[in-house]
């Protein structure tokens, strides 16, 4: 077998490919083992295991979808994903909970973009009840604000169970260990080569590639019109977590595709507080001290990279203070919750957001999903993805198989 830069034995041939072992690309394979039995599906991997990067670091929310444009897939997927990842959870006794959440205005100029969620929540179909300051305390006693909204169809779930579990339901096989390095296409089939130094040929591939996914397109000879920029969200345990009973937000500035530092009473009882959301050093810089030149490199040369900063200078400036002085996060938190202390704040894990840049400076608002022949990228699929993994996991799938019935 020889294609463009791929010689060698075939390993493994397949009908599907899926780059990415998070819970995008498992909940892609678990949807095509129930749209189409009998489909041979093939998982790569790069870590020992699934579900190492954004899936298995962020805070365990499922999202009920208010915060997003009507109509759009963040709308559309987490609406109906919240409620298919709860019965999801429930089948197969993964730990979970309907819990609500608060959001909460503690500035006046925050009220109008306050009452828009409520609108956006309607338009969405998203049950929320709109609370005055009294009502904000019969929730959360220590929690202070002007006004806010309780969204009640919001939760926690273990998504590391979760992609576990799809995993193991999808029936696929699953190679770890080996980062992709090389993609040939033919009319026919593509074959991708590891650097565990297997070869596989599928008749269809898909890119779930996350953090990497910008990078894993541009091998497959796609131009994917946007960089992938890596911002770390950084968290702190409450050390006492009898201060919050939920789930508290504050009121997101439209401008950016971050929810700000909130609480999160997770399953196991703790209170996650954060993500800030600064500018990483490396696709997996999981700490300030995680450097890779490559990464910063790849960050510098995209002119989208400088337009965001021009644009967003003065926002970033103000989450990098927060991440180098705990006092100034504290300070952040307080707003929401004025009894907590630095000494209240213990560090976390990190997680990384891949988050998709136009070369004008957008930052990618919604999930993009493109096709190239015999391929499909999936190029933004931050927050709410796990949330929205498995109505994404399907449409992933439907297009895939759309293409395999027409060739």
């Amino acid at each position: 077998m020889q294609y463009a830069g791929v010689e060698g034995v075939v390993d493994v041939d397949c009908d599907v490919l899926v780059i990415g072992g998070g819970i995008v690309g498992l909940s892609t394979a678990y949807a095509l083992s129930r749209l189409a039995p009998g489909t041979r599906v093939v998982v790569l991997e790069k870590e020992a295991g699934p579900a190492r990067h954004q899936t298995g670091r962020n805070s365990g929310v499922i999202h009920s979808g208010i915060y997003y444009r009507p109509g759009s897939l963040k709308a559309r997927f987490a609406v109906s994903g919240a409620a298919e990842m709860v019965k999801f959870c429930a089948e197969h006794g993964i730990p979970h909970e309907v819990t609500g959440k608060l959001i909460v205005a503690t500035e006046r100029e925050e009220l109008p973009r306050l009452h828009a969620l409520v609108q956006r929540g309607r338009e969405n179909g998203i049950p929320v009840r709109e609370l005055g300051p009294a009502q904000i305390a019969e929730y959360e006693p220590e929690v202070r604000g002007l006004a806010a909204i309780h969204v009640g169809s919001t939760g926690i779930a273990d998504y590391g169970r979760v992609t576990a579990q799809l995993a193991e339901s999808s029936g696929a096989e699953i190679v770890y260990g080996g980062a992709v390095d090389l993609i040939s296409r033919r009319p026919s089939a593509v074959a991708v080569r590891t650097t565990s130094g297997l070869v596989f040929r599928s008749r269809m591939l898909v890119n779930c590639a996350g953090l990497h996914c910008d990078r894993i397109a541009r091998l497959a000879g796609d131009d994917p019109g946007m960089r992938i920029i890596p911002f770390r969200g950084e968290y702190y345990d409450l050390t006492r977590p009898d201060l919050v009973r939920g789930l508290v937000y504050p009121v997101p500035d439209p401008a950016f595709p971050f929810l700000g530092v909130h609480l999160t009473r997770g399953i196991g009882g703790g209170v996650h507080v954060g993500p800030n959301a600064v500018p990483a050093l490396a696709r997996e810089g999981y700490a300030w001290s995680v450097i890779r030149p490559r990464d910063v490199a790849t960050e510098l040369a995209w002119p989208g990279s400088w337009r965001m900063a021009a644009r967003h200078w003065r926002y970033g400036a103000g989450e990098i203070h927060r991440s180098l002085s705990k006092r100034a996060f504290t300070e952040a938190v307080r707003r929401l919750l004025p009894a907590v202390t630095p000494a209240d704040l213990a560090p976390a894990d990190a997680g990384v957001r891949a988050q998709a840049v136009l070369r004008d400076g957008t930052l990618v608002d919604d999930f993009l999903i493109r096709e190239a022949p015999r391929t499909i990228h999936v190029l933004n699929a931050p927050s709410p993805a796990a949330t929205a993994s498995l109505p994404i996991g399907r449409e992933i799938a439907t297009r895939a198989l759309r293409t395999l019935g027409s060739t």
